[in-house]
């Protein structure tokens, strides 16, 4: 193809040959000139990768269960004496003011229970008439225990929702009946549905605002959607095969469309400069791929590096939600670099007609064709009083990361369900009726003789924060036994997680010693702690590596030492603002928000995502400093010059981030609630306060030093061109 060079502000565009093409130029000249081909394989993978997961459904497992730690030890040794506590079940939880025995109350009971007990998915049921210790002292609350023939993770939410009207149908003049248990809760959940549709919609108007055009605006996420709705149909059938948790899709979701609008958006505003440049559309979409295309990848295998640093970790769901968001942004690459192109060659003679256009509407005016006055403006203002700048906004993020040092990591139960959910009600009344433990009791395990069984009954019920502990019973075998022990405080208190520790430590580490016997702490509440306690030990370890990696790759990229140690300590200061924020709000109940832990594993979810996400920012930015340091060696003009030409593009992107994951708080979800939450707040405070406040600002005090890098360290690693001039 021939061209005629034409000359825009930063210097004539000259084509390069075919010999001279880089692999993403190449890429992209693939895509435009296969344009059809490749819309039609990206809809053919969409579909049909959809068409089978909606033929064989998702198969998620919330698997919170660690080896080696105590509770495994405990439910082990139970399983291998026959002491099995049988399969999933649901609480039928009732309430009326005057006594559920009163005959005319228990006859409705009754009639109800017979009802449930005759679904085809209930085995049996225990009615509260039964077991004395079903009842409550004053006799108001009692509960009913209907077993399951299958398991609650597996249950359609139809059946869910049988089972819960059929017991509602005793429900009324005074009788209250609620559903409790995992089956209860999954009638509460909600997706992300309305909060993606939001996101979406916010990021359309900023789009919209930033490029003037509807098709501009609905390219980068229609490129967002391919990608992570194929990739979300991958997963679904993959979790046939590998424990992919429950909330992963939702991850996906968020963090697909966050990133897949952002490196589209990176791409697409390189083009449109391209354009205002004089490029053809297809001159234009080769250089975007060759500068910003490079950028985007670069970017995304710093994400993929962050997230596969979970591995690491060793703990199961947590390493398939890992891998699964991790394949998400490699599909999103892989669309903006092959996907978009496509499109930009169906829409690109509309598009160099208007932007060229409106770019010399801008000229006539007397105003610059591409803008960025305002950021020159800024960066002075910022290199006059770098230091201040630096202090202030530094001070203000240390003060919001403080809160994270006092985090306290859980798993939510019912007792942080919404507060008109039946899950809640039924927690709520049986907290009342039977004492707040009684939601989560503690499972004591002991394979001694029958003095060490009497001894540990009394030990239990003489030690403090208990309520009360049954005596031990034997299992199936007879060579174990096994206590129950209702705790003082709610599964979620910290009082709770204190007592288990104290338990294992002094109290049932002593009375073995004076036994001989061996005495282990196990059930539902003691797994939520150890799987909090692994992910406390571990998270150093996963930090150093992400850091220590992701500091040689930026060393290497920009042949500098200050600079990737700045970006790494900016990093964690962000990323302790979001952990900050979440915990004022979710730990704290800030702004009326229900108290209780953070979910354990969203930190080091949040850390990955996080980090990964500021390295594309800083790489963004930093490397236009460097091309402009590499052709002036004027550290202050290259500053100025590098925040004027990305400022606009980081921000918008940033403002879509925030849109995106700021949306999944109108979940009613709160795992997605909290997850929103950090995600935003940290982006919010990378885009805008760290890359166009601190970082102008720390790089205007290093000045010529900031580019200083070892000759020793120079040879030994190797040169990596995140952009490459045609």
């Amino acid at each position: 193809m021939t061209t005629t060079p034409v000359r825009g502000q930063d210097g004539p565009v000259v084509p390069p040959t075919a010999h001279d093409r880089t692999f993403l130029e190449r890429t992209a000249a693939f895509s435009q000139r296969h344009r059809w081909l490749a819309l039609l394989l990206w809809t053919v993978l969409l579909v049909g990768v959809w068409g089978g997961a909606s033929a064989v459904g998702d198969s998620y497992h919330d698997d919170f269960a660690i080896p080696g730690t105590e509770t495994q030890e405990a439910l082990e040794t139970m399983q291998r004496h026959g002491s099995n506590q049988g399969g999933d079940s649901v609480q039928i939880v009732l309430h009326d003011q005057d006594k559920i025995t009163a005959p005319a109350v228990r006859e409705r009971i009754d009639a109800m229970l017979a009802k449930v007990a005759a679904l085809p998915t209930i085995d049996q049921v225990r009615s509260p008439y039964e077991e004395r210790s079903a009842l409550s002292e004053d006799k108001t609350v009692g509960y009913a225990t209907a077993v399951l023939k299958g398991t609650a993770d597996a249950m359609p939410f139809e059946e869910a929702q049988q089972i819960y009207d059929t017991a509602r149908s005793a429900h009324g003049d005074g009788l209250q009946v609620e559903l409790g248990g995992d089956v209860a809760r999954k009638l509460g959940e909600s997706g992300g549905g309305a909060a993606e549709g939001a996101g979406m919609l916010a990021a359309l108007v900023i789009l919209g605002l930033m490029f003037g055009t509807v098709i501009a605006a609905g390219l980068p996420i229609i490129t967002a959607v391919f990608a992570v709705g194929s990739t979300l149909g991958v997963i679904v059938l993959l979790s046939h095969v590998f424990t992919i948790a429950s909330y992963t899709s939702y991850m996906m979701i968020l963090v697909g469309l966050g990133v897949g609008i952002d490196y589209a958006l990176l791409i697409f505003a390189r083009y449109r400069s391209e354009l205002v440049r004089g490029s053809t559309s297809e001159e234009a979409t080769n250089r975007a791929l060759n500068f910003a295309g490079r950028s985007v990848l670069f970017a995304g295998c710093t994400v993929i590096i962050a997230l596969l640093g979970l591995v690491a970790l060793g703990i199961g769901s947590l390493q398939g939600t890992a891998v699964a968001v991790a394949l998400t942004v490699l599909v999103t690459m892989i669309a903006s670099l092959t996907l978009l192109p496509a499109l930009l060659s169906v829409f690109g003679g509309r598009f160099a007609r208007q932007f060229p256009a409106k770019a010399a509407r801008r000229q006539a005016k007397g105003r610059p064709i591409e803008g960025g006055t305002r950021w020159r403006v800024w960066a002075g203002a910022v290199q006059r009083r770098p230091l201040a700048a630096l202090l202030v906004a530094g001070v203000a993020l240390a003060a919001l990361a403080a809160p994270a040092l006092d985090m306290r990591l859980g798993l939510s139960d019912a007792g942080s369900e919404s507060p008109q959910s039946t899950a809640r009600k039924a927690y709520d009344l049986l907290s009342d009726g039977f004492g707040p433990g009684f939601n989560g009791p503690l499972v004591v395990v002991t394979e001694g003789d029958a003095a060490a069984r009497e001894a540990l009954g009394r030990t239990l019920n003489t030690t403090d924060g208990v309520a009360f502990a049954t005596q031990a019973f034997p299992s199936a075998d007879g060579k174990a036994a096994t206590a129950i022990v209702f705790p003082e405080t709610t599964p979620q208190a910290e009082q709770t997680s204190e007592l288990v520790h104290r338990l294992r430590d002094e109290v049932l580490a002593e009375l073995g010693r004076q036994t001989g016997a061996r005495f282990l702490v196990g059930g539902s509440t003691t797994a939520v702690i150890d799987y909090s306690d692994t992910i406390a030990e571990r998270m150093p370890i996963f930090i150093a590596i992400v850091v220590g990696l992701s500091l040689l790759l930026l060393i290497a990229v920009f042949r500098s030492v200050l600079i990737p140690l700045k970006a790494a300590v900016l990093n964690l200061l962000s990323i302790g603002a979001s952990l900050g924020t979440i915990t004022l709000v979710f730990q704290k109940g800030w702004f009326g928000v229900e108290q209780g832990p953070i979910e354990a594993y969203l930190p080091i979810m949040i850390f990955a995502i996080s980090f990964g996400l500021a390295m594309d920012y800083e790489i963004f930015i930093v490397s236009r400093i460097r091309e402009e340091w590499d052709r002036t060696g004027d550290a202050t003009a290259s500053i100025r010059e590098g925040l004027a030409h990305t400022g606009s593009v980081v921000t918008a992107a940033g403002a879509i981030m925030v849109a995106v994951f700021g949306a999944f708080m109108l979940s009613g979800d709160r795992m997605l609630q909290q997850f929103g939450l950090g995600m935003a707040v940290g982006v919010f405070v990378d885009a805008v306060i760290i890359r166009c406040l601190i970082v102008p600002a720390a790089m205007q005090l290093m000045g010529r030093r900031a580019w200083w890098m070892p000759a020793a360290l120079d040879r030994l690693l190797p040169k990596v061109e995140v952009e490459k001039s045609s």
